[in-house]
């Protein structure tokens, strides 16, 4: 696959209530070379969603570190026993933001807390009577199939079902359909929509992918420091960002993964993975690198 993206813009999303999040961070690696640039701001989802809609350069390839489907393969609907059907990823999103039409600032509560769709979730001290509904032993929720394709890559992905502890990523993920869904028709969500020819689209990341590939391992994905990012850009062959001593792990995410975008978007391998069938694109999506 010759060269075929101008930018790379890598997202670290944030699930967490109220307007403004640190946990939101933008960067950028131009195509032509040096190091990524972080877009120091303090987001919202809302202008996240602005900058994607209005603001996006031409020819940007745009990673989301969320999940941007739900299970759906293991139980053979993403809500079963459920009498309303899902065909696919888009009609999920459309559904979770017409529940949460009236929550702020993207948020979900109104769709983890609606009494069909409750049950499906580990929400607090509660889990849901269909949270396991795949009767997996481990206990931890539905897997995405791309999810298990994590786990044997040496990751210790979570369910988009848990919405309980700092690791959780069901609201992110969440939160981040309701953008999707504001989206829809302006941008290409690969593998749900096929990779267009030219123009801008977005995909799914996992930050610890890239931290893996960079030399790190899953347990020290995260980088608190800047000589720890750096190291890490060097072994992408990536310039060093300008900084010294501590720097939030959200904003070395998004650095890091910007790069590797940059590295690997141009290998074919990365956009047609062997366990992927178009059921499972339509459905679940897929995490960009998971092969």
């Amino acid at each position: 696959m010759t060269r075929r993206f101008d930018n790379f813009l890598a997202i670290d999303w944030s699930g967490a209530k109220g307007r403004k999040h640190k946990g939101i961070a933008l960067a950028v690696a131009r195509a032509d070379g040096g190091a990524p640039v972080l877009i120091d701001h303090r987001w919202s989802r809302e202008e996240v969603l602005t900058v994607l809609r209005e603001d996006l350069p031409p020819n940007t390839l745009v990673g989301l570190d969320l999940g941007i489907g739900l299970p759906h393969v293991d139980c053979g609907a993403y809500f079963p026993k459920n009498d309303v059907s899902l065909p696919n990823a888009p009609a999920l999103w459309a559904l979770i933001d017409d529940i949460c039409r009236k929550d702020e600032h993207l948020g979900v509560q109104s769709f983890v807390g609606h009494h069909q769709y409750a049950p499906y979730f580990r929400n607090g001290a509660d889990t849901g009577a269909h949270f396991g509904c795949d009767d997996a032993v481990h206990g931890r929720g539905r897997f995405r199939v791309t999810e298990h394709a994590q786990a044997a890559m040496g990751c210790k992905p979570y369910s988009n079902f848990n919405l309980v502890g700092a690791a959780q990523v069901g609201k992110s993920s969440l939160t981040g359909m309701r953008m999707l869904h504001h989206l829809r028709g302006l941008l290409p969500v690969w593998p749900i929509d096929p990779l267009p020819r030219k123009g801008s689209v977005i995909v799914e990341i996992y930050t610890s992918l890239a931290a893996m590939e960079a030399g790190r391992s899953a347990a020290r994905a995260k980088m608190r420091s800047h000589e720890d990012l750096n190291q890490a850009l060097s072994a992408l062959g990536c310039a060093p960002v300008s900084g010294k001593g501590p720097i939030d792990d959200h904003s070395s995410d998004a650095l890091l993964t910007a790069a590797w975008l940059r590295k690997v978007a141009s290998e074919k391998r990365r956009w047609h993975p062997d366990a992927m069938t178009a059921q499972i694109a339509r459905t679940e999506g897929w995490t960009f690198g998971a092969i």
